[in-house]
């Protein structure tokens, strides 16, 4: 199959899955598995932070961030567009308890810092207590600025909150700007990192923060189901990925480009140049049903999802070879 429905597809090269059944294995609630034990002291190093724990899902990890962070009643900030707010099955409020105050992004993905400063609530029992602001980097394949993330951090220090980062995609960003992720990971007190997205792991993110927030998210952890036993050799292949497959993502942003350029030259098509990373967006405009093109394409083994807004998604099992071929398919069906 070719797929563009999204980079979270990818599946573990050889190389990974011989890493994966080699790997030494213990129960992780007892603190026993030495791969997910040696993953979380990799992550420490890796992103400077003091405590890691490794969490089944980028959605547990986020969840876990807000829960460690607020208590029940409270509230956080974040972008109308936010992954944890919009796509994440509403769990802060139905699982935390903890009231998500959602202001529209800007076009670059930012959210204004004014219309941040007038949702704070003021210190009065008629409001929730906001705690946290929540930003995500890279946010519909869009790069959040450095000097924004230094903004932020400046701003939440003013108002006394904290601020997580929804990394799911952060390594694509730090790729993008061509710096470390550091430059990235040092403004937040908390970070989640997703795996298995363009890394290309099987399962699994990373949340990182103190190691008082990493002991209190640890235990609702456990409250939601997510202690997992022999997890080492999912662990293994998730710092196979970190070690080995975080450059490459630059072809993944050359192949999207591509993609962007060529589809913005079909008819119907008018394709948004502006993202810079993996995800190429257009609108389709023609007179065949989308939704009858895509049902032809997978009988070729070709995927997409289907809409007047289409998201295009390219990772390390997406070739310039399948880029041509899915172009010739489409256009041959448009």
């Amino acid at each position: 199959m070719i797929d563009f429905r999204s980079d979270t597809v990818t599946k573990p090269t050889k190389t990974m899955r011989d890493i994966m059944y080699n790997a030494p294995v213990g129960d992780d609630v007892y603190g026993d598995d030495e791969s997910v034990n040696q993953l979380e002291i990799y992550a420490c190093k890796r992103f400077n932070f003091e405590a890691a724990l490794y969490c089944s899902s980028g959605t547990q990890a986020n969840l876990l961030a807000l829960m460690a962070h607020c208590e029940r009643g409270d509230e956080y900030i974040c972008g109308q567009n936010a992954h944890n707010y919009k796509f994440e099955g509403g769990g802060a409020a139905v699982l935390g308890s903890i009231q998500p105050q959602p202001i529209e992004n800007d076009a670059d993905g930012s959210i204004p810092f004014n219309k941040i400063a007038a949702a704070i609530k003021p210190d009065d029992c008629h409001f929730a207590k906001t705690r946290l602001l929540s930003l995500e980097n890279t946010i519909g394949g869009k790069v959040l600025p450095l000097e924004y993330l230094a903004q932020a951090r400046d701003f939440v220090d003013m108002h006394n909150l904290a601020l997580h980062l929804d990394g799911a995609r952060a390594f694509n960003a730090s790729v993008e700007l061509n710096i470390d992720i550091t430059d990235i990971t040092q403004h937040f007190d908390s970070v989640s990192i997703c795996l298995s997205k363009g890394l290309g792991g099987p399962v699994g993110s990373l949340l990182l923060g103190s190691p008082a927030l990493i002991n209190k998210a640890r235990r609702w952890r456990k409250v939601l189901g997510g202690g997992m036993r022999q997890a080492g050799m999912l662990a293994a292949a998730g710092q196979f990925a970190l070690e080995h497959n975080v450059e490459r993502l630059k072809d993944d942003h050359e192949n999207a480009r591509y993609l962007a350029q060529k589809l913005s030259e079909i008819s119907g098509f008018t394709v948004d140049m502006t993202n810079t990373t993996n995800m190429v967006y257009a609108t389709y405009a023609g007179n065949i049903s989308i939704e009858e093109v895509a049902k032809a394409l997978k009988q070729q083994g070709i995927l997409f999802s289907p809409s007047k807004q289409l998201r295009l998604v390219t990772h390390l099992d997406i070739t310039r070879e399948g880029i041509d071929i899915f172009l010739n398919a489409l256009s041959a069906h448009i």
